[in-house]
């Protein structure tokens, strides 16, 4: 157990699909390597920098578009703020004149095919989300560093014991189990929201918190919206039809809206009962992966591959059980604490634990979050998280092709249902009966990980990934 300090902001992050491991903590350590290089060298005298990705990062790294965010963090571009309908025409322009502006400031040869290695029978030691950058610089000689993206986005450099970005903070909540969690409870007789909310407030002030949260919102919610509204192949050669814009028009009869206010209006007047609401938790779902698989924006809850759970349970909540905008304040400082002790006790990263790190973890959080704004207590909170990551424990990551899309996209609509399942399990129980603890299904959830075949950590070397004969005409 790392002694880690954790916002909600670090679980939670926006950022392009497909991966948080594969794409976005490449991309954070491109753009981290840049800036340890200009403090140490500068980039005037530059010549060439080259990319080696190792382990999982080789081995299904052109389906995650490894090579690309890399390419573009190197390039200064930022996956927050970078247009997405943009990057096909900076990723062509670069192979096409095989050079790149280093950070966005400093031209010099770069060529995709050659400068960007994969290293598919070789791992290295710490992590198997490796990779390595080097740049010649001419008589300064060669600058050097590595990193490893541990899962969800987070990023360290080798021979570091703590996330780069993590800094000495003493919260006036410190949690490290969930047993912590229940603990400052019983202390402070606050709800868990309440006791982020204050550690939080170490980092940000209120105002900031509730507007980055509601932002946090908006992003998740535009990609629920604009994944219902799109139709068409998804990329990578799987040829992967998109289900959600035909799902979304079929349950809405052919209406069609301008906006998402007009949307959601719209679901709750074209129908009714379990079944129509069961569709639509997992059109939502659908529609974030989707848009995920796609290179689209999304939120990273708490990785990309998982993040259409969270994203389908609270609009399943606000759409269907009466939530208002402080159910959203809620619900997202609930999960986010709940990915912080599984990130701390056992990992995010699909490349060390399987899906069951991803999905499950996800799971947990929503079901976390759906019980605290349902009326529950934080005994049933903590009891919801651990019913949904118990039914997720020793799923594998067996992608198909490389691609966050078979069967990635539909384990998020299960996700989302479990989470459901175990908020009303959860509700309806009573905790002090319980045999099973979170901490429990942590602590086993990280031994599940480490006796797991490295087949199914993200290699697509076991699993569906193997036995579905589809031939890839773009990977």
């Amino acid at each position: 157990m790392k002694d880690e300090r954790i916002s909600v902001f670090d679980i939670f992050k926006i950022g392009i699909g497909p991966s948080s491991s594969h794409t976005l903590g490449p991309w954070r350590a491109a753009q981290m390597f840049l800036r340890a290089l200009s403090s140490a060298m500068g980039l005037a005298d530059v010549q060439m920098v080259q990319v080696h990705l190792f382990g999982s990062l080789a081995k299904t790294g052109k389906g995650h578009g490894t090579d690309i965010s890399v390419i573009l963090g190197l390039s200064g571009y930022d996956p927050v703020t970078v247009e997405t309908a943009s990057i096909d025409q900076i990723l062509a322009d670069i192979a096409a004149t095989e050079t790149t502006m280093l950070h966005g400031e400093m031209k010099i040869g770069f060529s995709p095919k050659e400068d960007v290695i994969f290293h598919k029978s070789e791992s290295l030691p710490f992590h198997p989300n490796g990779l390595t950058f080097f740049a010649d610089c001419g008589l300064h000689g060669v600058f050097e560093e590595t990193y490893y993206s541990i899962g969800g986005g987070f990023v360290i450099q080798d021979g570091d014991n703590a996330e780069l970005a993590a800094k000495p903070i003493t919260l006036p909540f410190p949690i490290d189990y969930a047993s912590d969690l229940l603990q400052w409870h019983r202390n402070s007789g606050k709800n868990i929201w309440e006791i982020v909310f204050e550690n939080e407030k170490v980092w940000r002030d209120e105002q900031t918190i509730r507007r980055d949260l509601m932002n946090i919102w908006r992003v998740m919610q535009n990609s629920i919206f604009h994944g219902c509204q799109t139709k068409g192949l998804l990329p990578g050669g799987l040829n992967v039809q998109r289900r959600a814009a035909a799902l979304n028009e079929k349950l809405l009869k052919g209406f069609t809206c301008v906006g998402c206010d007009e949307w959601i209006e719209a679901i709750r007047k074209s129908g009714a009962g379990f079944n129509y609401t069961l569709d639509w938790v997992s059109c939502f779902a659908l529609a974030v992966n989707e848009e995920n698989a796609s290179y689209s924006r999304v939120v990273t809850a708490p990785t990309n591959g998982a993040a259409g759970v969270i994203p389908a349970v609270l609009q399943f909540h606000l759409t269907f059980c009466g939530g208002t905008e402080e159910d959203i304040f809620r619900f997202l400082l609930t999960a986010g604490e709940i990915g912080s002790i599984f990130k701390k006790g056992a990992t995010l990263s699909a490349a060390m634990g399987g899906c069951q790190a991803e999905i499950g973890v996800s799971s947990a959080m929503a079901a976390a979050g759906l019980t605290q704004v349902s009326g529950g207590t934080v005994e049933q909170c903590l009891m919801a998280a651990e019913i949904a990551m118990e039914h997720h424990l020793g799923l594998t990551c067996d992608p198909v092709g490389g691609l966050v899309q078979i069967p990635c996209i539909e384990r998020n609509t299960m996700g989302a249902i479990k989470a459901i399942t175990a908020s009303q399990l959860a509700l309806q129980s009573n905790p002090q009966d319980a045999k099973v603890s979170l901490d429990n299904v942590v602590k086993t959830m990280w031994q599940t990980a480490l006796d797991m075949n490295h087949r199914y950590k993200e290699t697509s070397e076991g699993g569906l990934a193997v036995n579905i004969p589809i031939s890839l005409s773009e990977c």
